[in-house]
């Protein structure tokens, strides 16, 4: 590809989300739903995915990320304990990646497409989490942290999380990744009817 193709390219992929840009007033996604076309956001992953094979033939994932994070913050800690670990042990040297800076570069786009579609409500508690189970924060961040941690775990149990199974691994049509994904969506409806139904 040459280098003109690749400059239109990013200019694109730059420009396009400007065109999800469809509300001009401030929504509750609760309520109205998103401000950004699921379906728009759907296909520029795709096309960050496609690149990201054809300039750095890897593919796509987070759950890497805290396992290396992990692995620096254990080797401060306890160096030896880390060490002995099979997976650290394979490994040269944890360090901070491309795939954690594809984590950091997630939060601050999580944060700009909320600030771009007035979708920031400045608000701890979702209006369903509050009516279920009252006003504390407190619970709210510890059941948060525990499902990330559940997730977390399940990702590398499963060699892969939702990103590595049902974008990359999806796309190159592996049996095991469209499986992945599949349990991940049972399990988190069958989680979410447990919480606020049951």
């Amino acid at each position: 590809m040459s280098s003109r193709n690749v400059l239109h390219v990013i200019g694109l992929i730059v420009a396009t989300p400007m065109l999800a840009l469809a509300q001009t007033e401030a929504v509750d996604p609760g309520a109205t739903g998103p401000a950004w076309s699921p379906y728009l956001v759907g296909v520029l992953i795709g096309v960050l995915s496609m690149f990201t094979f054809y300039f750095s033939a890897k593919p796509l994932g987070a759950s890497t990320a805290f396992a290396n994070v992990a692995g620096l913050i254990g080797r401060l800690i306890a160096p030896r304990h880390t060490d002995s670990l099979h997976f650290y042990a394979d490994k040269k040297a944890s360090k901070i990646d491309w795939q954690v800076a594809l984590v950091i570069g997630v939060i601050a786009g999580a944060f700009l497409a909320a600030w771009s579609g007035g979708e920031i409500t400045g608000r701890w508690l979702p209006p369903m989490w509050a009516e279920r189970f009252g006003e504390s924060v407190w619970l709210r961040m510890a059941v948060g942290f525990l499902g990330g941690a559940l997730m977390a775990f399940g990702a590398r149990m499963a060699g892969g999380c939702t990103s590595g199974h049902g974008i990359s691994g999806a796309m190159q049509l592996s049996v095991g990744s469209w499986i992945a994904p599949l349990g991940s969506f049972v399990g988190g409806v069958a989680t979410a009817m447990l919480l606020f139904y049951a």
